[in-house]
């Protein structure tokens, strides 16, 4: 388990059950996680029995979000998309709403992105935001993320189509020296 004062980012157990029932069926983050139904217990509990599988060969990780101070889950953090050849993943973010805005999403990034650099070994993590969630603009352009451009009409939402900021994360050998205890100069 990885933790700060803030968070610990630990993963998913059978009596997250619950919890992910609530965060995968609001309707709100539908638009951009490529949701059109709710989605079952049943399926949710299948999911949860190969939630512990190697990162390596299923390419994709999701952590829960716990608060320190209640020790209840609050949200997730998922790696995707991982390509091992190229050594980089995408990265989602997702607060449940009664739990946003107290800083959970900021210091999950701050652990994962070590986690991330020394423990997975990846090169970069990239991730898209949509034009209108200034919230998630800003949260991945203060943790260290670079915007590196815009698509155009790429997600549909109920109101009609959506932009998406394209951000990216590359790791360099500043971060590890760094990271290492190290300091450059």
């Amino acid at each position: 388990m990885l933790g700060n004062d803030v968070v610990f980012l630990r993963a998913l157990e059978a009596e997250d059950l619950d919890f992910l029932y609530a965060l995968e069926n609001d309707a709100d983050l539908w638009g951009v996680s490529d949701t059109l139904a709710p989605v079952s217990r049943h399926l949710l509990r299948q999911y949860l029995e190969h939630a512990g599988a190697d990162f390596h060969q299923v390419r994709q990780l999701r952590l829960v979000i716990g608060s320190q101070a209640t020790g209840q889950a609050v949200g997730t953090v998922d790696l995707f998309d991982f390509s091992p050849l190229h050594q980089r993943a995408g990265v989602g973010i997702t607060v449940l709403a009664a739990a946003r805005r107290h800083g959970y999403a900021h210091a999950a990034l701050q652990l994962l992105l070590p986690y991330a650099r020394h423990t997975l070994r990846l090169h970069q993590l990239y991730c898209s935001v949509a034009t209108r969630n200034r919230a998630s603009q800003q949260l991945f352009e203060k943790i260290g993320f670079s915007r590196v451009g815009v698509r155009r009409q790429w997600l549909h939402m109920a109101d009609g189509w959506q932009d998406v900021v394209e951000y990216q994360y590359v790791f360099s050998s500043i971060d590890e020296l760094v990271s290492g205890g190290l300091r450059a100069g």
